[in-house]
């Protein structure tokens, strides 16, 4: 039994299916769970002494790299002057007005412990501001599991929430509305049964947990506009799109500012932390200024404050360019790749390589319509889970380490080279010469 084969055995036996977070079960994609013990760069190395191309970058932050010197010193030092206090920092303004200085949308802004916390408390916030309980919701777009956002899609005219999790009462998952991505009519007939009761329309301006999805031309420009004329609070969750796409995340990309703005990890340097903000008007109402109660014992972390001005100050727009640069080059070279089998979808730093099943391609062959982007939920009956499956274990086995799931982003980070990016399309390569 390999080291890897002991932990997770010893792990199934005190931990829910052995994690601490499904995804990394690697029950969507076969085998079992890599442990990893150290990082460096662009490279993680597991128990068994295996390195890994790291292109999962724990789901995004660590977009300078694993252990980069900085941010590894600035942790060694807040750490050796207290790890924790529940008082106030000097750090958490510096790196607040780092977030402000950076973020369009963002004049004041409240540190949490992560993107769950920010998007629960964003949403208690428009409900607050507006006075109304319903909010709307994107089929595919994931917020963190807070019981209101734990719903899927339902049917009929009123197309209420209904739970996808035990243990979500029915009666909170429908206040959740869900609509489809990229698609305004669905937005507009909810807008119409429901426009008085809508408190906000959240999303992922930039969808990647269902695998990355771009918005459509004029998508966010259109929901920016009703939400102006129904007095709804919009709410981009940059949990993953900030300080990914560009440094100002999606908004500054497309030009749309929100009413309130989600981040995640990546302002934290990859430690636990993430933030919400927004205009003053609207912040104004959060605890204590206002009656809308929000509160952690370790939100302002000095720790992970450190880690996050570290990695901020080095968020430069040269940095971003070269990584603008490189994904151009990998999807290039994924898209050559898996040409007739798959698509290549990415914005900025985030990517996902779709393989599409042969029934999905004959039909596109046979309407004339070729299949080339995924643009909502619904498109993603076209994707081959099962070639995924093993195209995830055929990078395993040659040190390219994925997201397990056909589903999720991989990201690049300044540490990657151009060396490891021509392994990854390699590697690629291979695989699709050998599939049937």
């Amino acid at each position: 039994m390999t080291k890897n084969s002991d932990a997770w055995a010893r792990a199934l036996k005190v931990m829910p299916g052995g994690v601490n977070s499904p995804v990394r079960a690697f029950k969507a994609v076969g085998g079992d769970p890599r442990f990893i013990v150290s990082g460096q760069g662009s490279r993680i190395c597991d128990l068994d002494g295996r390195e890994y191309i790291d292109f999962v970058g724990a789901w995004g932050p660590m977009i300078l790299g694993h252990a980069e010197p900085r941010v590894t010193a600035a942790i060694r030092k807040a750490a050796e002057g207290g790890t924790s206090f529940g008082a106030p920092t000097p750090a958490e303004t510096i790196l607040a007005e780092m977030v402000i200085d950076a973020v369009p949308s963002v004049e004041v802004v409240r540190f949490v412990n992560s993107g769950t916390e920010a998007t629960m408390a964003a949403i208690r916030l428009a409900r607050g501001f507006t006075g109304r309980s319903k909010i709307l919701k994107f089929a595919g777009c994931y917020h963190g599991h807070s019981d209101g956002l734990l719903v899927k899609a339902g049917s009929g005219a009123t197309t209420l929430g209904v739970p996808d999790s035990a243990g979500v009462p029915a009666s909170i998952a429908s206040e959740t509305l869900v609509a489809c991505y990229n698609d305004i009519e669905d937005v507009d007939r909810l807008l119409a049964l429901h426009e008085k009761a809508i408190a906000a329309i959240i999303l992922e301006p930039v969808a990647g947990n269902m695998g990355v999805i771009p918005p459509n031309e004029g998508f966010l420009e259109v929901l920016r506009e009703r939400c102006n004329a129904t007095g709804t609070v919009l709410i981009f969750d940059e949990v993953m799109s900030g300080f990914r796409v560009a440094r100002g995340g999606a908004q500054w990309r497309f030009g749309i500012t929100p009413d309130l703005t989600c981040l995640g990890k990546i302002i934290g340097g990859g430690l636990p932390v993430g933030a919400y903000g927004g205009r003053p008007e609207i912040m104004k109402m959060v605890s204590p200024s206002g009656p809308v109660y929000q509160a952690g014992t370790n939100s302002g972390n000095p720790i992970a404050m450190a880690a996050g001005i570290a990695t901020m100050e080095q968020l430069t727009s040269e940095l971003y360019s070269s990584l603008e640069a490189r994904a151009r080059r990998l999807a290039a070279g994924l898209e050559n790749a898996v040409a007739g089998r798959g698509i290549v979808q990415h914005v900025g730093s985030m990517m996902t390589l779709f393989f599409l099943t042969r029934e999905s391609l004959e039909a596109a062959l046979a309407t004339g319509e070729p299949l080339d982007s995924l643009q909502c939920y619904d498109d993603l009956f076209a994707v081959d889970k099962e070639t995924y499956a093993k195209f995830h274990l055929h990078c395993l086995d040659r040190g390219i380490y994925l997201p397990p799931s056909a589903y999720e982003a991989f990201f690049l980070s300044a540490a990657h080279s151009d060396e490891d990016l021509d392994r990854f399309i390699a590697v690629t390569e291979e695989f699709c010469r050998n599939i049937t």
